[in-house]
């Protein structure tokens, strides 16, 4: 695909996102129950990207050692969350869709009761193995079932995720009912809320990967994305075959959120909410939308997760509350502006140019 100009507006919005972007960066890692000025976290950094002696440097520990893999894992998830949200919402052209419609969580969640539960193991690679494993088999039985038959489309694929979701989810909360262990219960629903108390290096190194292959490769197929997005007569029109590419596409995505979910657990509302916020930012064409969400998803799971480790400190409160209880006003603020259940295609928003036309 040719390369395009970026508008002016669109270059200064994300211009204006990675500066908001790290300014949250440093003032989350200077925050917390060791108090850090923005240049202390800055020198800290330098001196351990420079190889400097941070051995007795208390700035330096506290950051690379307690806040850095969490805050990392935030900025990375919550980037994922957001591009895969716009992404499912387009497929499905439903505004109302989120990461997780495939019941991608749900088959997540059981895997991880089932662990933890059931076999007993809690260690952080079994859990992140079992949600990774939960999550691909409940991706692909929802695709087989929206495969099958002659009546295919968006809301076969809806219907078939809501009906596995409900199933997997009254599995995990059968499991947490018959469990005789209060304190492994509550780390499942600890899990199911969300959190990054526990981030492993290898899964910050696996989720970081994940989610730049997944945004480089939607961007470079953002216009066929575009097709889709505005009905299957003009996916077809633009020489695509909708049923392959949908599916190819979910496939691909829910792969990302796969990993993203084995990493952090059920973080709600971030790939609901962000993407209405992106297309009010830089519109909805795909190729601007897809990296402003993915700053703003960043952003906001970052700026969630240092509420949630600092507002009831030394007690830690699942990320999932706080994106909750951030992401239903925002949701509700949609709706008052008489936001209506489909996104609005970037066909509607202007012609494609010869050089956007779907590859």
């Amino acid at each position: 695909m040719p390369l395009v100009p970026i508008p002016r507006r669109a270059l200064v919005v994300f211009l204006s996102l990675s500066a908001a972007l790290l300014v949250t960066l440093v003032l989350s890692l200077g925050t917390g129950a060791v108090p850090l000025s923005p240049g202390a976290v800055l020198s800290a950094i330098a001196r351990g990207l420079l190889g400097g002696d941070t051995s007795g440097d208390v700035a330096a520990q506290v950051v690379w050692s307690a806040r850095l893999p969490r805050i990392l894992m935030a900025a990375v998830a919550g980037a994922g969350l957001a591009f895969a949200g716009a992404v499912l919402q387009a497929l499905v052209r439903n505004s109302l869709a989120d990461p997780y419609l495939l019941g991608l969580n749900s088959g997540a969640s059981t895997g991880v009761a089932i662990v933890v539960l059931v076999v007993g193991s809690g260690t952080a690679l079994a859990v992140s193995g079992a949600a990774l494993v939960g999550a691909v088999l409940t991706v692909a039985l929802v695709l087989a079932l929206a495969g099958a038959g002659r009546a295919r489309g968006p809301h076969r694929i809806v219907l078939a995720g809501l009906a596995v979701g409900y199933a997997l989810s009254a599995v995990t909360s059968l499991l947490l009912f018959l469990s005789d262990s209060p304190e492994a219960a509550r780390s499942v629903m600890f899990w199911l809320l969300g959190s990054l108390a526990a981030v492993q290096p290898t899964m910050i190194v696996a989720v970081a990967i994940a989610v730049a292959l997944g945004l480089a490769g939607l961007v470079l197929i953002s216009g066929r994305i575009d097709a889709l997005a505005s009905g299957d007569d003009s996916a077809i029109a633009a020489g695509l075959d909708p049923e392959r590419s949908r599916f190819a596409i979910l496939a691909g995505t829910s792969a990302v959120v796969g990993v993203i979910v084995a990493g952090v657990g059920g973080v709600g509302f971030i790939g609901l909410v962000v993407p209405h916020l992106g297309r009010a930012l830089v519109g909805a064409r795909h190729r601007r939308l897809l990296p402003a969400s993915a700053l703003i998803g960043a952003i906001l799971l970052v700026a969630a997760d240092t509420g949630a480790r600092t507002l009831l400190a030394p007690h830690e409160i699942p990320v999932g509350v706080i994106t909750g209880v951030i992401g239903a006003p925002v949701l509700l603020a949609l709706l008052a502006r008489g936001g209506n259940d489909r996104p609005r295609s970037a066909a509607t928003s202007r012609p494609h140019s010869p050089a956007e036309r779907p590859a």
